[in-house]
């Protein structure tokens, strides 16, 4: 950047800018929310058939384009804001060489060189001549300048050789701060085909972070969040901000934001939807350029008996059966994340809106899903599942927690309830061994806590808390409570359970007449002897219990007199057969098993 550009070059006119993109930005996500939380509901209210579908889809193609014009506007908003910082200190460097030159008299040139008026200790009736001095920013050419200006005969050469050097020097800086900038401004930039695709998000979360690494100096003017901070921390820190550097975290720290407890289910949500769409667009990604890999799909059967190739038998090679098992994995991890935005394309009622409390899809992937609002509900329920769960099959466990607000909310019509589904850790994937493990419940528990003490915190009031474990879910819940006696959970129920990793009702730091447990008469956990880790190897249709002590996997079974808790009634449950070898395990979100935690939920008794 020249001294003539530099000069003229009004940080402020690129702050006002900034400030416009962001007033675009509010546009764009009030018109998002506008259509996401209103109009698109009423039409799903009013109408129905082909005319809605079509309709919606539109809809929902507006809302992402909108989405995505406030995620890009917020990121130029704070693109040419970090431009200003960073080039309003190179002006101010020059400003200030510039006063000190006019001071002395002396004359910048349009080169930035500095010229100098004779001066000094006159020689046979002469003052040593004026000069010209030539900024340089190299320190050691600098040190050479500075040595031989102390030997000048004008003492005017020092003063303006440092002059020029500062002159330089603020050169340099604005004519760096223009090269990070400019290619980080025009990569925000959307194609032309009028449709946010997941390729699009993907170039999101690039610019997000090149506008991040860019901006490093002018963030660091913002109050960072507490470090491995409580949930009180947090929401003190996000109440500190201002409106513009909270939208700056949200659009920059998505991810961060999104996953820090203490703060308002609103927030969370905004910023775990852009995560939500960064992630999807990534993997749909990873599908794209798997499937091009897709090796070669059948081979000649060998028969294993005689050696020789069977004519007009084919079978699928193994190499190609990796590479499907692989496309199915990241297809089923898709179509988790879809059944997460399907809730919000597809909501009718206010109270039962989803919000996004985390999202993820590292190890075998976590969601964090309420419905309704947990920050105003009066009564909270947290279901915690167990073994098997997570982000492919999501979408039964979110049902779940969709089926337990709705009867809460037709036991209670004068209450509302928010049901959350905590798929916040990583759950064991198999009944042999892993179940049979606390690995998994440890390292969920200060999470979950976290958690909890964050709805808490974020509510502002006081709320009725259930806290819901479903199988080995139960024991997460119940080491939760064991390791945490400040956790605010008012109620909890176990359904299902392997043991709440203690003996007795009390080691849970809530009165034992708010502890409840139920377990299906046909449901296999039945069967699970003490600490064993696998159900015992017996036919699937004898349902007796195999040891009297009251003791299982994971401690004292939570339906005995022996725990101390409360118990209600549910029914037997299916029998194991063609529709799996443990359906009664599952059926505890149907028939009279779900009426009673609704009353549990809402503050009764069943």
């Amino acid at each position: 950047m020249d001294l003539k550009t530099l000069k003229a070059l009004k940080p402020s006119e690129f702050e006002n800018a900034a400030d416009g993109y962001r007033a675009m930005g509010n546009m764009a996500s009030a018109a998002k929310d506008h259509i996401d939380n209103q109009i698109a509901v009423g039409m799903r209210n009013s109408l129905k058939g082909e005319a809605l579908k079509a309709a919606q889809e539109q809809l929902r193609q507006l809302s992402r384009n909108f989405h995505y014009t406030q995620v890009e506007c917020s990121l130029i908003s704070t693109a040419l804001n970090g431009f200003a910082f960073d080039v309003d200190v190179a002006k101010k460097k020059l400003d200030a060489a510039l006063e000190d030159a006019g001071t002395h008299k002396f004359t910048v040139n349009a080169d930035g060189s500095v010229s100098y008026p004779a001066a000094g200790k006159a020689s046979e009736g002469k003052k040593p001549e004026g000069g010209k001095a030539h900024g340089v920013t190299d320190p050691t050419a600098s040190a050479v300048d500075q040595q031989a200006a102390t030997f000048d005969p004008n003492p005017n050469f020092k003063i303006a050789q440092g002059i020029a050097n500062r002159i330089a020097h603020a050169l340099e800086e604005a004519t760096e701060a223009d090269e990070k900038w400019a290619p980080k401004l025009r990569a925000l930039k959307a194609d032309d085909d009028l449709v946010v695709s997941g390729r699009d998000w993907v170039d999101v979360k690039s610019d997000t972070g090149g506008v991040n690494k860019a901006a490093k100096d002018y963030l660091d003017l913002l109050k960072d969040p507490p470090k491995h901070g409580t949930p009180k921390e947090n929401a003190s820190w996000w109440k500190g901000l201002s409106e513009e550097q909270r939208a700056e975290y949200i659009t920059l720290h998505p991810d961060s934001v999104g996953r820090m407890d203490g703060l308002p289910a609103d927030v969370r949500s905004e910023a775990n939807q852009l995560v939500l769409a960064e992630t999807r667009g990534v993997a749909q990604g990873q599908l794209n350029d798997w499937l091009k890999k897709e090796p070669k799909h059948y081979e000649p059967y060998l028969n294993p008996m005689t050696g020789t190739t069977m004519e007009n038998v084919q079978v699928p090679t193994e190499e190609w059966k990796r590479w499907d098992a692989k496309r199915k994995e990241i297809q089923s991890r898709i179509d988790g994340m879809d059944a997460i935005q399907m809730r919000f394309d597809t909501y009718t009622d206010e109270g039962k809106r989803p919000y996004l409390l985390g999202i993820d899809n590292k190890n075998r992937g976590h969601a964090i899903v309420s419905i309704g609002n947990p920050d105003t509900a009066d009564n909270v329920a947290t279901y915690v599942p167990g073994t098997f769960a997570k982000l492919s099959s999501v979408d039964g466990d979110i049902r779940r927690a969709e089926l337990l607000q709705r009867q809460a909310e037709r036991a209670d019509r004068h209450h509302s309830t928010a049901s959350i589904l905590w798929l916040g850790y990583d759950a064991p994937q198999s009944i042999m061994g892993d179940a049979s493990e606390t690995k998994f419940a440890d390292e969920a528990r200060k999470p979950l806590n976290d958690f909890l003490t964050g709805i808490d915190t974020a509510h502002g009031g006081h709320v009725n808390s259930t806290l819901i474990g479903h199988s080995y879910g139960s024991l997460v819940a119940g080491e939760t409570m064991r390791d945490h006696p400040d956790v605010p959970v008012d109620s909890a129920i176990a359904v299902g359970s392997p043991g709440m990793g203690v003996k007795h009702a009390d080691d849970l730091n809530i009165p034992r007449d708010h502890m409840w447990a139920a377990t299906a008469r046909n449901d296999l956990i039945n069967l699970a002897p003490p600490k064993a880790g696998f159900l015992a190897p017996l036919n699937p249709m004898e349902y007796v219990r195999l040891f009297d002590d009251h003791t299982i996997v994971h401690g004292t079974d939570p339906t005995t007199d022996d725990f101390g808790g409360q118990t209600f009634k549910v029914a037997d449950g299916k029998a194991p057969g063609s529709d799996g070898l443990m359906p009664a395990h599952s059926q505890y979100w149907e028939g009279k098993s779900l009426n009673h935690m609704a009353e549990i939920v809402t503050g009764g008794r069943p």
